[in-house]
């Protein structure tokens, strides 16, 4: 049988360094590797600072975006509450300038329409509590058989002719309980109205009481005038 020879000590040798080297080489690329995921992941945290940051910063923005968009309504919720009340106010006392500049007038106005009413009230009411029973009454032209009530407003609408049609029922009511026998007529009165506002309120029976220049005008309603 043929022996196999021992190998010689330089050839061990050489396999030994060999396998160092390619240690070596191997510890090598693991090492870069490791380098490789340990930037990878520095850099993913320092991108997710950055992110976080720009969310905070936005977030922080945002609310005081918001605090100043509170505080902006805050101020236009007070403009609008202080200017509801002085036109609330503005549009009473120009409402009462109104009754006055009509009311002196107002007899001598129906009087050419053939209506004769020798007493004129402003700003009268009826309370009657023990039948329930409230209106007030801006102009009230009386007779001895008749009475007009006038609404003055200084725009007109439909709602205000509703209202006074309402108005003239619980007079009828009220006169009725207290044994008044005198017929009710309506009139309403606007500085501005349009004239769909106008034909309802003559539609309704009303006179429509409206300013011309210096004075104002009295349209007598379609038809004859509505009784209550």
């Amino acid at each position: 049988m043929e022996s196999t020879a021992n190998p010689s000590f330089e050839t061990v040798w050489a396999l030994v360094k060999e396998l160092a080297e390619r240690q070596k080489e191997t510890d090598r690329i693991l090492k870069e590797n490791a380098e490789r995921q340990a930037e990878s992941q520095s850099e993913s945290r320092k991108e997710a600072a950055e992110r976080q940051k720009k969310i905070d910063r936005i977030l922080e923005e945002s609310a005081e975006i918001r605090k100043e968009l509170s505080e902006s309504q805050k101020e236009t919720d007070r403009q609008i509450k202080e200017y509801n009340k002085r036109f609330g106010e503005f549009h009473n006392r120009f409402g009462e300038v109104v009754e006055y500049m009509i009311a002196p007038n107002l007899r001598e106005k129906f009087r050419e329409l053939g209506l004769d009413f020798p007493k004129a009230n402003q700003n009268s009411d009826v309370r009657d509590y023990d039948n329930n029973i409230f209106l007030e009454i801006d102009v009230m032209l009386e007779n001895g058989d008749r009475a007009l009530l006038v609404e003055v407003k200084t725009k007109l609408t439909t709602e205000d002719v509703n209202d006074h049609i309402m108005r003239l029922e619980k007079m009828r009511k009220y006169a009725d309980l207290h044994g008044d026998k005198r017929a009710f007529l309506g009139a309403a009165a606007g500085v501005v109205m349009t004239s769909n506002v106008k034909n309802y309120a003559l539609d309704q029976g009303f006179y429509v009481i409206e300013p011309s220049g210096e004075t104002f005008n009295i349209t007598p309603p379609n038809g004859k005038p509505r009784e209550w």
